[in-house]
């Protein structure tokens, strides 16, 4: 035998070294072969060899069933050795169909090795197997064997690369999605830093996951921390000159200068935009890893999307903020042309929301219950004050101008697109219906009644019997409850009632919290029965 260029046996080398650990991020490759000779003169004709700054990790086994072992417990192996001829004649190329077709593995690199090469002739291997070469044992010399392999981690990192990528814009495309169903600048904040983390962590193992984050967002120099990971997690809620942490000012002031707004170095990150609407937002995070050029790309996507996100939100938030005064400005236009002391509305609207939270609905859907619920009796504005604002009885033709209400306000708001305006529309035609059907306009029976209207209906009539109007005195507490009670099932959903009473204690506080001192109330008195002055 010569030098290099022939291969090495086991009687002109020293005992084999253990393989070295994977600390030092190696390039993994899996040599399978029947042959513990092999494996040993393989390990040695690379050891010290690198590619791209990375050392050879050797993992090994023996038979296709220990190789499909090691695979399971190493998807990220970059090279398998693979010899053809094992426990079986075919064993390699049934393990080759293995790796791409069930573990649908299309990223190893896959070279074959074979001392028997007539078992399986290579021309027909090539096209008939998913490999990246087929080579006889007796002619890799360390030279080819070296050429063979790096050509194929070359093939691997390639494909790794594009892969990366791939995943990284389909994570990109889900995090959009994510951000812009984010209804609040809360839950935007949150969406932010989880997806982040989404979006960087390319591996399993990746040490991404570690990071620490913090959202703000403000006009007028006043941005709130929304959202915060890990160390930050204090800050929420705080103005963000709070942050007691000179390198977050640091990074964030200097993202402000970029021309992208992104700014990173070392492991500490920084995205500033400003808004159309002229709010400023911020995002910093802390890794334990240094970025490299695809993560950046990937993060610079990302964060042109969250912008759009942040303009969105602040244009629906505008737009919101317009529609909630419209609604609050005409309640209080019909409370003072009805001779009401402000407070009707208002209790209303909290005993809605209590109502709302109690019976199960959201957070979001109690919130917008409440506002939509104080324009119940808009329609009143087209009602003559001689028949609103009567202090005795209404005559049945009178009763019939009041009920005619509820389609006035409906058509007012029903051909807006609002979701709050649409609610209001809703609650305007529904909040006179009753249980037992003998409500108006459409005497729809039990859950015909959306319920949004049920929900206005028990706090509009708890409203008006607790307290005085110009048509009736206050009713005791002992006497509303008891009159929900026998309205159980007719007038009123059972489950609504015994939520009223359950939580009697509640609605009483909030009545409490807004009663009128003085002055009496003109509103809702077709909610209440015929003889209101007592119960029966």
């Amino acid at each position: 035998m010569t030098d290099n260029d022939e291969i090495l046996f086991k009687d002109e080398i020293p005992p084999l070294a253990p393989a070295q650990g994977a600390k030092d991020d190696g390039w993994k490759i899996l040599i399978v072969d029947d042959e513990a000779d092999v494996h040993t003169v393989t390990v040695y004709m690379l050891a010290g060899q690198e590619y791209r700054g990375r050392t050879f990790y050797f993992l090994h086994a023996y038979s296709g069933e220990e190789a499909k072992i090691v695979l399971a417990e190493h998807p990220d192996i970059a090279v398998i050795l693979l010899d053809v001829v094992m426990e079986t004649d075919d064993s390699g190329l049934r393990l080759v169909r293995y790796i791409r077709e069930e573990l649908c593995n299309y990223t190893v690199r896959i070279i074959l090795r074979t001392g028997q090469p007539g078992k399986a002739p290579a021309a027909q291997v090539i096209l008939d197997y998913d490999i990246d070469d087929y080579k006889e044992k007796t002619e890799l010399t360390l030279e080819k064997m070296l050429v063979t392999l790096i050509s194929a981690l070359r093939s691997y990192s390639f494909i790794t690369t594009i892969e990366n990528n791939r995943n990284g814009l389909r994570r990109i495309i889900e995090a959009s999605s994510d951000i812009f169903e984010r209804q609040s600048l809360q839950k935007l904040g949150c969406g932010v830093l989880s997806q982040l983390t989404s979006i960087l962590q390319l591996k399993k193992d990746a040490v991404y996951t570690h990071a620490s984050g913090l959202t703000a967002s403000g006009v007028k120099d006043e941005s709130m921390v929304l959202a915060a990971t890990g160390d930050f997690s204090q800050y929420v809620g705080m103005h963000i000159e709070e942050i007691g942490s000179e390198a977050v000012h640091r990074a964030l002031d200097r993202a402000k200068s970029q021309p992208h707004g992104f700014y990173c170095e070392d492991d500490k990150c920084a995205w500033y935009f400003k808004s159309k609407t002229d709010s400023e937002n911020f995002l910093y995070f802390e890794l334990a890893k240094d970025l490299d050029e695809n993560d950046r790309d990937l993060l610079e996507l990302f964060f042109t999307n969250v912008s759009l996100a942040f303009d969105n939100l602040y244009l629906n938030k505008g737009i919101e903020d317009t529609q909630k005064e419209v609604i609050f400005h005409m309640a209080e236009t019909m409370e003072c042309r009805s001779a009401e002391t402000g407070s009707h509305v208002r209790r209303v609207s909290e005993y809605v929301r209590l109502l709302a939270l109690k019976y199960g609905l959201g957070e979001e859907q109690a919130e917008m219950l409440k506002l939509a619920s104080t324009a119940h009796d808009l329609g009143k504005i087209g009602i003559p004050d001689s028949v609103l604002n009567k202090p005795g009885p209404l005559t049945p033709e009178e009763y019939e101008i009041i009920k005619s209400h509820v389609q006035r306000g409906h058509d007012l708001l029903m051909r807006s697109s609002s979701p709050i305006i649409q609610t209001a529309a809703r609650i305007i035609l529904l909040h006179h219906e009753r249980w037992d059907g003998h409500g108006y306009p459409q005497g729809l029976v039990g859950e015909e009644t959306h319920i949004h209207g049920r929900i206005v209906a028990v706090a509009d009539v708890f409203d008006a019997l607790s307290n005085k109007r110009v048509y009736h005195e206050a009713w005791t507490w002992k006497e509303v409850f008891a009159h929900f009670l026998e309205e159980s099932g007719k007038h009123f959903d059972p489950c609504l009632v015994d939520i009223l009473l359950e939580n009697k204690e509640d609605f009483i506080a909030i009545w409490e919290e807004y009663h009128d001192v003085c002055g009496v109330c003109a509103g809702s008195r077709e909610a209440l029965p015929a003889d209101s002055d007592r119960p029966a």
